[in-house]
């Protein structure tokens, strides 16, 4: 097919999940737990995400024309076939839309296994590319085990690998398909730094907080995990974020006026519980929270731990849920230092009034992403992806159509030219 032919069923799609939004929603929270206000945000994020790559597509792949000493050459980007994506609960649509969209609109065809405890959400997202109008089996959905991901990868059809998850899953997959010399991305966990500088604007960096935290109930893999203040502003920050924190209100999460709504499953409750227990025992302290809510659900209280130390399994672990790890610094390069201490490197933000500054501390801190006077976030335009044990390549943006096209170079010269 052209791009433009592939741009009006991915348009298509897009129109489809606006005007439907309520239908797409409504799994997404009844699955995953959600609150139903961001299940619609995230509808309308992955329709954004596809209509960005059906609108830019062409032109991110365009031809690249070189300028050889003699002759002519070009760089054509061309689609290298099938590709198998492994998805993650999360964000049970815009993981989907940030996978399929660029590389659909490339030419490739996808394949992908998606979280098991999102079905209705993966058979949805299958079915809104055949009512666009897409060929068969350019998205195909795989109902398989975790067991059954390496029989796909090995298979020779399978041209290239793609994983949004945990590291333990990635370091799976990737050797996988590092076996059968298959290109791969990984996208994984993360523990990002959100810093505090003594001269930020203490009510909007708090309001700030709350929401990065809370997002989605931590559930993020560029949630604000750590957060690290400066002394000056130590006490005042850390009072107001534990009692905004305090305000959250348990319930339904399909009733817009509930905040606080509960974890993707049991098992994630049950391993943040491990996590906190084990983080005490080492002599952290919990300044707020630290339980499961007694009601039915899996619902975790709004956790603020202190006093981690180096030697402590919080200080390297990433709590995947609404629980905060506050850390107070002296100065500027301590905050640098910590920021850095850490096997992740996904996203992190910094707060402050002088521009420029932020800026410096954001160019001396080992991630993929830093955002200055915001929380780490995700934008169609925006490239999305980290180091270290939080992966490698890059989403989104011009970036993300690029990981799974052959570059392929095309000389002309003379025939009487010397070799």
């Amino acid at each position: 097919m052209s791009f433009g032919e592939r741009a009006t069923i991915a348009t298509k799609a897009a129109t489809i999940m606006r005007e439907r939004a309520d239908e797409f929603a409504k799994p997404v929270t009844l699955e995953m737990g959600k609150l139903i206000g961001e299940s619609l945000g995230e509808v309308a994020l992955s329709a954004d995400i596809i209509d960005y790559y059906a609108w830019n597509a062409e032109d991110f792949l365009a031809p690249q024309y070189l300028k050889p000493k003699s002759g002519d050459a070009v760089i054509q980007s061309t689609p290298i076939g099938v590709l198998f994506g492994v998805q993650p609960w999360n964000f049970p649509y815009y993981q989907l839309a940030r996978f399929a969209a660029p590389n659909l609109m490339a030419g490739n065809v996808i394949m992908v296994k998606h979280a098991g405890c999102v079905p209705q959400c993966a058979i949805a997202f299958e079915k809104l590319w055949r009512d666009a109008g897409a060929p068969a089996g350019a998205y195909t959905n795989l109902l398989i085990s975790h067991e059954q991901v390496s029989r796909v990868i090995d298979d020779p059809r399978i041209k290239g690998v793609a994983l949004t998850g945990s590291v333990e899953a990635g370091k799976s997959v990737a050797t996988r398909a590092g076996q059968n010399l298959k290109k791969s991305t990984m996208e994984l966990g993360g523990s990002d730094a959100f810093i505090v500088l003594e001269d930020a604007d203490l009510d909007a960096t708090v309001k700030w907080a709350v929401w990065a935290k809370m997002n989605n109930m931590g559930q993020c893999c560029v949630a604000a995990k750590r957060f690290i203040v400066l002394e000056e502003l130590a006490d005042r920050f850390l009072e107001k974020f534990r009692a905004a924190l305090a305000t959250f209100k348990a319930g339904n999460p399909m009733d817009k006026a509930t905040t606080l709504g509960p974890l993707s499953t049991e098992a994630a409750l049950v391993q943040l519980l491990g996590q906190i227990k084990r983080a005490v025992a080492k002599g952290a302290k919990v300044l707020l929270g630290g339980n499961r809510i007694d009601r039915p659900g899996s619902f975790m209280e709004p956790t603020i731990i202190t006093e981690i130390k180096p030697g402590n399994p919080a200080y390297r672990e990433e709590f995947f849920g609404p629980v905060a790890l506050f850390f107070r610094v002296k100065n500027e390069d301590e905050a640098i230092a910590l920021a850095n201490d850490s096997d992740f490197g996904l996203g992190g933000s910094v707060f402050t009034k002088d521009i420029a500054r932020g800026q410096r501390v954001a160019s001396h801190i080992d991630t993929g992403m830093v955002f200055i006077n915001h929380p780490t976030w995700t934008a169609c335009d925006l490239p999305f992806g980290g180091i270290k044990n939080s992966g490698y390549g890059r989403e989104l943006s011009s970036l993300g159509i690029q990981e799974f096209v052959n570059k392929k170079l095309v000389r002309v010269s003379s025939i009487d030219a010397p070799a």
